[in-house]
């Protein structure tokens, strides 16, 4: 059987976004290839044809988990200016739904403990996808809050984090609506 000339450009993005899931719900450590590769309906024998190691694919599902939040607030703060950007992104970020849903969340908030173990190309991966978020929230804070961005990542992230370790979920709740409100008087936000 021929297949397109984009079959397989197709299959890559197939198996990266599977990836990118996996990746985020189970740590670089806790997922395999064969796993992948399965999840993406393929076979673990087509895995080479795709990446020269492991290794190469979790620096690719990073990258796409990145992609994939960007994307995601793009359309969600499209239309906004950045006091209300921020907010937006605030209150979707230190969330419930963030919170509960890690394998679609931020890459930051669920492979920070992770990533020390990880070889150079992993972290380097990682290391681009928080400098293009910390550069997004610095876009959004008025010129004399931009040294900002950084912290307002770490906090948001490990308030999420947090409330993931978290065994009682009325106490996760509390603490990220916490967070929310404390983050958003400290930028000047309007609750």
């Amino acid at each position: 059987m021929r297949y397109s000339d984009t079959h397989k450009e197709e299959t890559r993005r197939k198996v990266v976004r599977a990836a990118a899931t996996a990746v985020r719900a189970k740590g670089p450590e806790g997922v395999g290839v064969a796993e992948i590769m399965a999840e993406a309906g393929l076979t673990h024998g087509g895995f080479y044809a795709h990446f020269p190691s492991k290794e190469a694919l979790v620096v690719a599902a990073i990258d796409e988990a990145f992609g994939q939040s960007a994307r995601r607030f793009a359309r969600m703060l499209d239309g906004l200016d950045g006091p209300q950007s921020l907010g937006a992104f605030v209150d979707a970020y230190v969330s419930p739904a963030h919170r509960d849903n890690p394998a679609s969340g931020c890459p930051i908030a669920t492979l920070s403990s992770d990533l020390p173990r990880q070889g150079q190309p992993v972290r380097q991966a990682y290391e681009r996808g928080v400098r293009a978020l910390i550069g997004r929230l610095q876009n959004w804070l008025s010129e004399d809050r931009r040294h900002l961005a950084a912290s307002l990542l770490a906090e948001m992230a490990g308030a999420v984090s947090l409330s993931r370790a978290m065994s009682d979920d009325e106490d996760a709740a509390r603490l990220l609506a916490d967070a929310r409100a404390n983050l958003k008087t400290r930028m000047g936000i309007d609750q």
